[in-house]
């Protein structure tokens, strides 16, 4: 039977939890729409939300581009750091690693996150 890009999507993403919830590391966990891009640094037992950011929450044009990624990945950073994390995990959740996830991934490595 095949798997549809959901589902495929949701096994790739649950390798990469299982591996990262042994080490004890947190992550910095993404989410993305058509229309919108979230991002979240999770802690490393996975219970508890220790920063959060959003093309919702960040006031943008359209939430939708790589410049909208960039700077919800520069968001991100700023609030991790707050939160005296600088070592994460990149949790794509399954989605490749291209596009307006890089945008996001990129932007937190240049705001001070170490994966």
């Amino acid at each position: 039977m095949k798997l549809s890009k959901k589902q495929a999507r949701l096994r790739r993403a649950t390798k990469f939890r299982a591996k990262h919830a042994e080490k004890g590391t947190e992550r910095l966990s993404v989410h993305k729409t058509s229309q919108h891009i979230y991002a979240q640094i999770i802690s490393s037992c996975g219970t508890k939300t220790l920063a959060a950011a959003s093309t919702l929450t960040v006031k943008v044009k359209s939430g939708g581009n790589k410049d909208a990624a960039a700077i919800v990945g520069a968001e991100i950073a700023k609030a991790a750091i707050k939160a005296k994390v600088t070592k994460v995990a990149f949790d794509r959740s399954g989605f490749k690693y291209h596009g307006r996830v890089k945008a996001l991934a990129d932007a937190a490595r240049d705001g001070g996150l170490d994966f």
